[in-house]
């Protein structure tokens, strides 16, 4: 079974310093590679559907791929010394991502579904960095050893469940601060319940005055926090549009307004978490309708559908209902 948890860590001045230092050349790293992919995707593409039969053929370039771009950091360094400052697993995630980002773009994923075209990340937007490969004992009560940075003090709100191992660790700089992320994996948690009351089976249909009806008979109200947020977040982006662009008073604003469009968020998601509990403390199994929400976000109804949050809280009930098999009936 896999899972992760967060916590808010507590770097110094100068690991603060260190750390966006990293996202900054992270990012210029990025936006180079994705700009060596739209190259050759322009050199290389036929602008025409059909041409003669005698006609000159440039020579192709060899297209940029995960494993040349990633060989390419190598002299990287050698040109460009200060990313020996950033350790070799974060910096090659970064080409991992460019190859995922541009994929999508032209092949789809998995399901065939295509996503926009990858943008170049603007200054402030490269966001979150992972090492690979972690070890156990660079997690040790309230500290984690992270290469390159230090040891950094962790807000350990709960422990790590037992028999997990930490696979992978991110760090994220949030409106609030930064955080990490583990990823946990054990591989002796059962993934399918093996027994169950078929006679304690509810389902559940999500709305939008209701944010669930169930099966018996009960329901409980779309909770509804952007729109009551709506009046402060308003506020707060008229306070950014007024300041002057590149000023601190501006930076200040920016830095408000994604403080306060956290707190929706989090607001949501504790919302979503307590009542994924409340469901699996009192049913076995819960069933949920199969929804198109990309379909329905579409309509006049999008803003709605995305302040209750339903696919947020689908995936919250069923990562929560794993945990519970796993636990019996302590979730």
């Amino acid at each position: 079974m896999k899972t992760s948890c967060q916590y808010k860590i507590k770097p110094t001045k100068e690991q603060a310093e260190k750390i966006d230092k990293t996202l900054e050349m992270l990012r210029c790293q990025y936006n180079y590679l994705l700009a060596q992919r739209f190259d050759w995707y322009e050199q290389n593409r036929c602008p025409i559907d059909r041409c003669p039969l005698i006609c000159h053929l440039p020579e192709l370039k060899e297209q940029p791929n995960y494993y040349n771009q990633k060989a390419s950091l190598v002299q990287l360094k050698v040109d460009r010394p200060w990313y020996k400052e950033i350790h070799s697993q974060v910096l090659q995630e970064v080409p991992k991502k460019v190859e995922l980002a541009f994929d999508r773009w032209l092949k789809g994923d998995n399901n065939g579904k295509k996503s926009g075209k990858p943008r170049f990340k603007g200054k402030g937007q490269y966001k979150t960095f992972t090492y690979t490969q972690f070890k156990q004992h660079h997690f040790v009560n309230n500290k984690i050893t992270l290469s390159k940075i230090g040891d950094v003090k962790v807000i350990v709100h709960r422990p790590i469940p037992d028999g997990f191992d930490i696979k992978t660790v991110s760090v994220t700089k949030k409106a609030d601060g930064y955080y990490i992320t583990l990823s946990l994996d054990d591989k002796t948690v059962p993934t399918v319940k093996r027994d169950f009351n078929p006679d304690n089976i509810v389902g559940i249909d999500v709305g939008l005055i209701d944010f669930y009806v169930a099966s018996d008979g009960s329901r409980i109200a779309a909770p509804k926090h952007l729109r009551k947020a709506e009046r402060k977040l308003k506020s707060a982006q008229r306070r950014v549009s007024r300041r002057k662009k590149g000023s601190n008073r501006r930076k200040k604003a920016i830095q408000k307004l994604g403080k306060q469009h956290k707190k929706v968020a989090d607001t949501r998601k504790d919302f979503h978490f307590k009542t994924a509990k409340s469901l699996l403390d009192k049913y076995d199994v819960v069933a949920v309708e199969k929804l198109n929400i990309k379909g329905l976000v579409k309509t006049k109804l999008a803003k709605s559908i995305h302040d209750a949050g339903w696919g947020q809280f689908i995936t919250i009930l069923s990562l929560q209902s794993r945990k519970c098999w796993f636990d019996g009936n302590s979730c």
